[in-house]
């Protein structure tokens, strides 16, 4: 007789609940309707609930804290368990920077705790109670955050992930996993993921083999994939892909939280990356998965392994070198020339890893597409870069040369009638060459010594180039004030971290561009979802290229401002996107989104399209859990 009076106890209760669903309605804004047919306003669809009361306060995703309304609150049974007052999201968010500027001096580990790590900290609460208003809060101090979230910050986070972790957040694949990824993958809660970042923790920045830690990268990404390209954040996935480590301090710690054995190699790693792919690319097949920060002896093998069966890139290979080329570009603008004498420019590249090599051959193509993309074109392109690496110069001459770096390797008799020699210093060759562009992607912090710039006060460009890209701040091959006071004002400067502007005095100013893959990454995963297309190709990631050189204004670069403001990066992304899924429909990739199918793409104008991809950004808005009828 109980389990009958149980029943209909619940069968009341449903009653009861039933006859409250005619006062109130879950639905969804009307505003969609309104909406022309091929436009999906994102993070505006029906909402449904299916918590009550302390589960969505605990949920980031629905939880909205003190800014329920009393209609919500009496709906999903909250109210008493809030404060009374019921407070909009500026309210909220004033809350949070109070106490952010507070609590960043007085962090919870005492003064000691480094400054932006304690901010790491307080945003990351943030985030595991209150989703939305994360993103909002991100979104809105972009400038400021983007480094806490991202490089530098995130460097010094995964280096302490270990004694960092609080809650799980993403999914961790390990060698241990062989033969169960297929069912593991079900594991995830999301029926539809569009983003996933994955790394293999083996060379996170430039601070080497983190291992398991390296997860911090990814989510870092993703961060910015949402606050920047409006990625909707119930639909991105951080993934750690864990094959051991060779990090001798880690494999000897207690508290590490990865696999303690040495990384697996050869086949076998390979059979757990393809293990991996086949799993996400089955679960969900429209997904697209960013490579980061794997080690060069896999970037190049990885991504040529892939690159034509999934929808994948490798933002240290590709992203890097697509933010350099636009920089590249942005100083040719500069120097007061047309884009088109690119190809005249003569660059020294320090650092053969993968991002090096991925910024030369990128910057070889272009120059080569410019000469006429021909046999002859690709030959006299080459002509116009040095490289240099930990051994000195690359020539035809050394012993064993990378194959992904032999196209570079300058020719005996060519560089002795230079003064030159297979392995000479970075000084001699900057030196000899004079070139236009110093392009630093070493790791090597300091790399650009006194002597090296001193040495490129011999360039016989009017204005030459500096590009100190490695990241974090501590392996940026010089600083800003060093190149400067060393080379002249009239100089452009960029970096891969952000460094702030120098006082040139008598009201100049030295500006520092930060060349960041912040500015393409977003644009190329948003735009590559929005066209629909299988795979991402070379012309979308040079589209993409394009269109960030192209955004500054001829005022601008001619005051040494090659790159934007991390300020506008929502609007930086809506282009490359739209560059992004025009070059897709023009190479006719494109399969559509949604209801935008292939055909309905092909006719969308150039303001079209951006209208398109500006009205499929997610945003941060408390999504309205209950409709009151009038």
């Amino acid at each position: 007789m109980s389990n009958f009076s149980n029943q209909i106890r619940a069968s009341s209760a449903l009653i009861t609940r039933l006859k409250r669903l005619r006062e109130f309605q879950f639905c969804s804004s009307p505003v969609l309707m309104r909406s022309r047919s091929y436009t999906t306003t994102e993070g505006h669809r029906p909402t449904i609930v299916h918590k009550r009361s302390l589960d969505i306060l605990h949920d980031p995703w629905f939880n909205k804290g003190t800014a329920f309304s009393f209609t919500e609150r009496d709906r999903l049974d909250l109210r008493g368990l809030l404060p009374p007052n019921v407070m909009c999201t500026e309210q909220q968010i004033e809350r949070f920077i109070v106490d952010l500027k507070r609590l960043e001096v007085n962090a919870r580990d005492g003064p000691s705790e480094p400054n932006a790590l304690a901010k790491w900290r307080i945003l990351n609460r943030l985030h595991d109670r209150n989703e939305t208003m994360y993103y909002k809060v991100l979104i809105a101090n972009i400038e400021e955050y983007a480094p806490i979230v991202y490089t530098p910050t995130v460097g010094q986070v995964c280096q302490n992930y270990s004694g960092l972790f609080r809650r799980p957040r993403g999914m961790y694949f390990s060698a241990a996993d062989r033969g169960e990824m297929m069912s593991m993958v079900y594991n995830w809660p999301a029926d539809q993921v569009d983003m996933i970042v994955v790394t293999d923790g083996s060379r996170i920045l430039g601070l080497g083999d983190l291992g398991v830690q390296g997860i911090g990268i990814a989510i870092g990404k993703l961060d910015l994939y949402v606050a920047a390209a409006g990625i909707n954040p119930q639909r991105v996935l951080p993934v750690m892909i864990d094959v051991g480590t060779n990090n001798e301090k880690l494999l000897k710690d207690s508290l590490y939280l990865g696999l303690q054995q040495h990384r697996l190699d050869g086949d076998e790693y390979i059979a757990v990356i393809d293990e991996f792919m086949n799993a996400v690319f089955t679960r969900w097949p429209n997904v697209i998965v960013q490579f980061e920060d794997f080690q060069s002896k896999w970037a190049f093998k990885l991504l040529q392994r892939y690159r034509c069966t999934y929808r994948m890139f490798n933002d240290d290979v590709q992203g890097t070198a697509g933010v350099a080329i636009a920089g590249l570009l942005g100083a040719v603008r500069a120097q007061g020339k047309p884009m088109i004498d690119f190809p005249k420019q003569k660059i020294v590249v320090a650092g053969a890893g993968s991002a090096g090599i991925g910024v030369l051959n990128s910057a070889w193509k272009t120059m080569a597409r410019m000469l006429g993309n021909n046999e002859s074109a690709f030959q006299s392109a080459l002509s116009q870069f040095w490289v240099v690496d930990a051994k000195g110069l690359i020539t035809e001459e050394r012993e064993y040369i990378d194959p992904d770096a032999l196209p570079f390797a300058r020719r005996v008799k060519e560089v002795n009638r230079q003064g030159l020699r297979e392995g000479a210093s970075l000084v001699e060759v900057v030196r000899e060459v004079k070139p236009d562009v110093l392009l630093g992607l070493s790791a090597v912090g300091g790399l650009f010594s006194k002597e090296v710039l001193e040495a490129l006060r011999g360039s016989t460009s009017t204005r030459p180039a500096i590009f100190a890209m490695s990241n974090p701040t501590k392996n940026a091959e010089c600083t800003p004030e060093e190149a400067f006071s060393i080379v002249g004002d009239n100089i452009i400067f960029a970096s891969g971290s952000p460094f702030k502007d120098v006082d040139l005095g008598n009201g100049h100013i030295g500006h520092c561009n930060q060349g960041n893959n912040m500015y393409l990454f977003p644009g190329i995963g948003l735009g590559t979802l929005l066209s629909g297309s299988r795979i991402i190709s070379d012309g979308m990631l040079q589209a993409a290229a394009e269109c960030l050189a192209a955004y500054m204004t001829e005022e601008e670069v001619l005051n040494g401002i090659i790159y934007p403001s991390i300020s506008s990066i929502r609007d930086i992304t809506k282009e490359v996107a739209a560059a992004v899924v025009k070059e897709a429909i023009e190479e006719d990739l494109a399969e559509g989104y949604r209801e935008m199918d292939a055909r309905e793409l092909q006719k969308l104008s150039q303001e079209e399209i951006v209208d398109f991809v500006k009205n499929n950004m997610w945003s941060p808005h408390y999504p309205t859990l209950v409709y009151k009828n009038d």
